[in-house]
């Protein structure tokens, strides 16, 4: 990178808060007060991120004499929930392509689980009259290089053969500038219902009034420290008090589960964003962007963007970051090497808003598994359930994962808990260094292959036929 060009794209930086957009809200809800002394209840959700708020939720609307509790150890929607693009997909398998490869058998219902996920998330925000800026308003990935631009073009055939392609549309470089004009776009594959945007920081804090509505009892900064048997039920001890209860979700994805034997299945990937400011009505018009769709490349080291309610685009993606041990620090919520390589990468996609300012740069932690999509299980004979995994398409896709938990908790055989997806778990990642080395090379072979035209070296394609991964 010359130097012009540095300085050019760094001083857009200069005036950007490392904080998340969408958590420097002045509307930001008050934290309800932490657990002091012994509660009791039905069912114990540990987790205020969107999987324990959907569990608890849904907890409520299957029961309502349900006696639920929530714990979170900080504030609702602070971390991944409250950090994240905003985009909330239908797919329940980190993608179709993703889906297909590894429950070719099952995509048909996977697919339709999906769909139905996201009807329900809408049908909730209209419910519970959720002020999340909801706009379903699609998605389109897009190809920035040549071999891009021909994997899209096959990807809609095989899936026009296959009957997956309702709603689903291939653009050519004309069709997708038409859209979003970039002179980096070559073509696109739009799936025009599948995907909508949102305030994520929002939806978690309307959950949350839900979910007190419909009497929840919840506690924040108290974390869970430890869970143990506790005669017909478990029990878990906080800083200043205890829960007993009947039944426990855990919803704590990233964070250490109090089921040690689920930690091995994921680790911590650390992924960035940046947000505009507000854009101005020729700068938007130069763009184009009139229908508001979420893009994202089609590189293995992929970039996500969208418009904001308040026409800001946010940037995302392309480093993933894997710290040694798998550690989770708020040290690695902040990374300005990787702001700056962003704010390169938003100037050459639109060159045409030279001049603009983030305003906002943050990052945030990812629970990924070696499967992309999530996994669930049960422990303490059945007491307890667990959900964990999502890999960065955890929007949409915890509320369903909140709907296997119950299921498991309860006992029942289901639809959900009939799948595949749910009745297997991914490969476990390896100790360190093992880990480590495993990511490095894994992250080297992508960016090498995309390049390459793609192509694919003898490593990833060992990792491909083992079923193993590594994404953000």
């Amino acid at each position: 990178m010359a130097p012009s060009a540095m300085t050019r794209w760094t001083t857009s930086l200069s005036e950007a808060q490392p904080v998340p957009y969408w958590l420097d809200d002045p509307g930001k809800p008050h934290p309800e007060p932490a657990l002091t002394g012994a509660e009791t209840c039905d069912l114990l959700v540990v987790g205020g991120g969107y999987s324990g708020l959907w569990t608890a939720l849904i907890a409520k609307e299957r029961d309502p004499q349900r006696e639920v509790v929530l714990l979170e150890g900080r504030e609702v929607g602070w971390a991944a929930s409250g950090r994240n693009g905003g985009f909330c997909a239908a797919s329940l398998t980190h993608g179709l392509a993703n889906g297909l490869t590894r429950w070719p058998d099952e995509i048909g219902k996977l697919e339709e689980l999906g769909a139905r996920n996201l009807d329900e998330i809408e049908a909730a925000v209209a419910r519970y009259s959720l002020d999340c800026d909801f706009e379903r308003s699609g998605e389109i990935d897009v190809a920035t290089e040549p071999h891009q631009a021909a994997e899209l073009r096959e990807w809609h055939q095989e899936l026009r053969e296959r009957g997956l392609a309702d709603g689903i549309e291939f653009l050519d470089a004309d069709a997708v500038r038409e859209q979003v004009d970039s002179p980096t776009f070559l073509a696109g594959l739009h799936d025009r219902r599948g995907v909508a945007m949102l305030h994520p920081a929002k939806l978690a804090w309307g959950l949350k009034r839900a979910c007190l509505r419909l009497g929840v009892r919840v506690y924040e900064h108290t974390p869970a420290l430890a869970l143990k048997a506790y005669g017909a039920g478990m029990a878990v001890r906080t800083p200043y008090g205890s829960v007993r209860a009947r039944k426990v979700a855990l919803a704590t994805n990233i964070f250490p589960n109090l089921v040690k034997r689920v930690r091995a299945y994921t680790v911590p990937v650390y992924d960035y964003a940046l947000m505009t400011e507000p854009l101005s009505a020729d700068q938007l018009a130069s763009v184009g962007w009139k229908n508001r769709q979420g893009l994202g490349d089609s590189a293995n080291q992929f970039h996500y963007f969208r418009l904001s309610a308040d026409n800001r685009v946010l940037w995302g993606g392309y480093d993933a970051i894997y710290p040694y041990g798998g550690r989770v620090r708020a040290e690695y919520d902040d990374r300005p090497q990787t702001y700056a390589k962003l704010a390169g990468h938003f100037f050459t996609c639109f060159p045409q808003l030279e001049g603009v300012r983030f305003t906002h740069a943050w990052g945030g932690a990812i629970d990924t598994c070696s499967r992309f999509s999530a996994f669930f299980g049960t422990a303490h004979h059945g007491k307890v359930a667990y959900a964990a995994g999502y890999t960065g398409l955890g929007v949409g896709a915890t509320r369903f994962g909140a709907d296997v938990m119950l299921d498991l908790l309860a006992g029942e055989r289901t639809e959900r808990t009939e799948l595949e997806m749910v009745r297997k778990k991914p490969l476990p990642f390896p100790p360190e260094p093992f880990a480590w080395a495993g990511i490095a090379l894994t992250k080297w072979s992508l960016a090498r292959a995309d390049a390459h035209g793609g192509r694919r070296n003898l490593w990833l394609k060992t990792m491909d036929k083992l079923g193993l991964g590594f994404d953000s």
